[in-house]
């Protein structure tokens, strides 16, 4: 109870007192991470306060990271960096090579004294559920990336709603809340358009979709533009289910179907560039390198993951579309 020490006659509201008073205890060493605090009755009682004066404070304490509420227990120090001005909560669908830079620029970009935990749903709405209830109220910010889930807003109006920022893709029910987002649909349409002549050279645009994890966007815009350009076309599932021929071109949107691609190119005899093409999407170093260069369509992660602190430390109630670049190479 010594630890939380308030002045009556002092202008500073009650709640930054108390704040101020913990903080204290943390620096002087007289609490240490994992220690207990006072419970919010204890606090209320011996200084006459409201029980919500007491809660603000330790929200706010909460929503830094510098302490936790333990279920049943109380409220216990989690963190002796009393500098920690912000806690970030991110939840990616899954951890890949240009989504690493993604993260790698936003951690960059948000500056000292600010802290993100990130996890991964992988594509199981169960997880994703788990992970936002189970973290609700314990951050200032929630980077959601929802990828191609449906209802997910059922879940995460349970977040602050002025704290909640959705990355990558944006549903129709979500269009409420800040996002910087890719638009898919058109990002495909118009990278497709400009190699037009180039993809008329072959016979046959292959599109390598997976439903449970691809972006629906992304299909549209394929449809879109080969019905406008009357272009032969196919949806595959995935490359194990198919032999390249002369005259495919193929449209690859991760890099574990491009590497087999190219092995399956190999094992046939084919020649990049002559007998068989490849586009990919979403730009990395592999891509780069690989056969000579891999032709992508592909948005700018280090400015999406760039904006997005921005966003968030300047507290933007804004949606932003991502722009995206055609990167041609020698895969086509």
């Amino acid at each position: 109870m010594e630890h939380v020490k308030l002045k009556i006659d002092s202008k500073t509201p009650k709640y930054k007192q108390i704040i101020a008073a913990i903080e204290t205890a943390i620096v002087k060493g007289n609490l240490q991470k994992g220690d207990k605090l006072p419970s919010l009755n204890a606090i209320k009682t011996k200084h006459s306060l409201s029980r919500d004066t007491v809660l603000t404070a330790f929200k706010e304490l909460k929503n830094r990271g510098i302490i936790k509420a333990v279920v049943g227990k109380g409220y216990y120090v989690s963190s002796v960096d009393v500098q920690l001005k912000q806690k970030i909560f991110v939840l990616f669908d899954e951890l890949n090579s240009f989504k690493e830079d993604l993260y790698n620029a936003f951690l960059d970009s948000l500056g000292d004294h600010v802290e993100v935990e990130i996890y991964f749903h992988h594509f199981n709405v169960q997880v994703f559920n788990k992970l936002i209830n189970e973290n609700a109220g314990s951050y200032s910010a929630y980077v959601i990336m929802p990828a191609n889930l449906e209802n997910t807003k059922d879940v995460i109006k349970n977040l602050p709603s002025d704290k909640v920022y959705i990355l990558d893709q944006i549903q129709e029910d979500l269009e409420d809340y800040p996002a910087i987002y890719q638009n898919f649909e058109k990002d495909i349409f118009e990278g497709l358009s400009v190699l037009l002549k180039k993809i008329k050279e072959y016979d046959k645009l292959l599109l390598l979709f997976s439903e449970d994890k691809q972006p629906k966007g992304i299909l549209k815009g394929f449809y879109q533009f080969c019905a406008q350009n009357n272009i032969c076309h196919e949806v595959v599932d995935s490359i194990k289910e198919a032999t390249p021929k002369k005259g495919d071109i193929y449209i690859v949107l991760d890099d574990r179907n491009l590497i087999r691609i190219i092995k399956k190119m190999k094992e046939e005899q084919l020649v990049l560039a002559k007998d068989i093409g490849i586009i990919s999407v979403n730009d990395s170093l592999l891509k780069e390198i690989v056969e000579g260069g891999i032709t992508t369509i592909s948005t700018d992660f280090n400015l999406m993951g760039e904006r997005l602190a921005t966003m968030i430390l300047n507290k933007e109630h804004v949606k932003i579309e991502n722009p995206s670049r055609l990167i041609v190479r020698k895969s086509i």
